[in-house]
């Protein structure tokens, strides 16, 4: 197959000839020996199909809120062609019986490609592991599931393990010990709870890894993109963290952990990421029930769900020339792929023929209505995005002309 059209190559839009075979990018030039299939895509712009590299699809045990069918479904509706999933499900990911459960019941459900990650606790065995993950997890702070681990000194022997596998540790970095179990009515009373002196706290003692292979999931916090990069870390942001705060979003539409947090703090962390300061976008994706959402503020659970609308609103900024193409693409495509050690994200000879087509020129605003995840809700209702109008996960096309069309071809990556 040739794919045709303005395509990003080496940190550029130009006019480009994609040669694709069994799924992988086989050439990459100005023009190429047409192909068995041919794709003229005239003035829209290809760029290589986003990463997320944090999403939560309840598969297994939680499959009321989503499951890998409808959250890989609405991953690629948002352009998103790889999902790296949380390990907090039903039962949780923590060994080898339990992932090889876990690919065993999500085989066959994926719409784009995606990999597990596996939490560190006391029963974990990275050696054994670590063929069958994309990564590991590290719980500092409580939140879905119960699988905390903020014990230094059973953290370390863990890190070291892992360092020598090579694989990545995203850690979920709020130092539990200062989380209060207060009764909350607000979201500013869930920011009283979990302070953001308890993210300082977790990154001072992750400082003890310095250099190690770790990523510090939904930054929330300017100050902490600065210090994490001082220890060689790579860094994740999330839409919700840079566009909501508590007071303004008071809701537990809005709860999320770690908390909203004040007005300053979140136009701080916006700015840090116009200055490219983040490594990579990380939705969290974090599907509860419309009931569960809905209820008593103390008793609804934290999260929001985002890997549906998170790139579309990114690409309506670039629409809008707030934010350049490449650092979207750097965030959501090549550096989550590079993190973790994927051969995604790029428009190269040799990567997954991962692609996601938009028209720039366009936007459409978001309706829960249209939206293929099954949370049934969105902060984001009305908000401006530019939807792709074709994604194809390894050359098969799974959206077309906005719509999806394709099938369960997502395969894992670890294998």
């Amino acid at each position: 197959m040739v794919v045709e059209g303005r395509a990003f190559v080496n940190g550029e839009l130009r006019s480009t000839s994609i040669g694709i075979e069994d799924g992988k990018i086989a050439a990459v030039g100005r023009t190429l020996r047409r192909g068995d299939r041919n794709l003229d895509l005239g003035d829209r712009i290809i760029l290589p199909g986003f990463v997320d590299p944090h999403v939560h699809l309840r598969d297994p045990g939680l499959t009321e809120k989503e499951d890998f069918r409808t959250g890989t479904m609405a991953a690629v509706h948002g352009g998103v062609t790889c999902v790296l999933d949380m390990p907090n499900t039903l039962p949780p990911a923590i060994d080898v019986g339990s992932v090889t459960d876990k690919k065993a019941a999500i085989r066959s459900k994926a719409c784009a490609d995606y990999g597990l990650l596996a939490a560190i606790t006391e029963r974990c065995r990275p050696d054994r592991l670590a063929p069958l993950v994309v990564g590991f997890k590290l719980f500092m702070g409580s939140t879905t599931g119960n699988i905390l681990m903020n014990d230094d000194s059973k953290i370390a022997p863990m890190m070291a393990e892992i360092a020598g596998t090579g694989k990545r540790v995203s850690v979920h970095a709020e130092d539990d010990s200062m989380i209060s179990k207060e009764s909350e009515g607000s979201n500013q009373d869930h920011l009283r709870n979990r302070p953001v002196e308890a993210e300082f706290s977790a990154l001072r003692r992750l400082s003890a890894y310095r250099g190690m292979k770790v990523n510090i999931c939904h930054v929330t916090d300017s100050r902490t993109l600065s210090a994490a990069a001082d220890l060689g870390f790579t860094t994740e942001v999330t839409l919700h963290h840079m566009f909501f705060d508590a007071e303004g979003f008071p809701s537990a539409e809005h709860k999320v952990n770690p908390p909203l947090r004040d007005i300053g703090t979140r136009d701080a962390l916006y700015r840090a990421f116009l200055d490219g300061r983040a490594t990579m976008f990380g939705t969290d994706h974090a599907p509860h029930t419309v009931s569960e959402k809905s209820g008593e503020y103390g008793s609804a659970p934290g999260g929001i769900p985002g890997v549906e609308t998170s790139m579309p609103i990114m690409m309506n900024l670039v629409r809008k020339g707030a934010v350049p193409l490449s650092q979207i693409v750097r965030m959501g495509s090549s550096a989550p792929a590079e993190a973790f050690g994927l051969s995604k994200g790029r428009i190269a000879p040799g990567y997954d023929a991962d692609l996601a087509v938009f028209d720039s020129r366009t936007f459409g605003r978001i309706d829960l209505k249209k939206l293929y995840s099954k949370a049934g809700h969105t902060p984001y209702e009305g908000w401006e995005a530019v939807f792709p109008e074709i994604v194809m996960v390894r050359g098969e096309t799974q959206v077309e002309d906005g719509e999806f069309c394709g099938d369960h071809i997502g395969e894992d990556v670890c294998g």
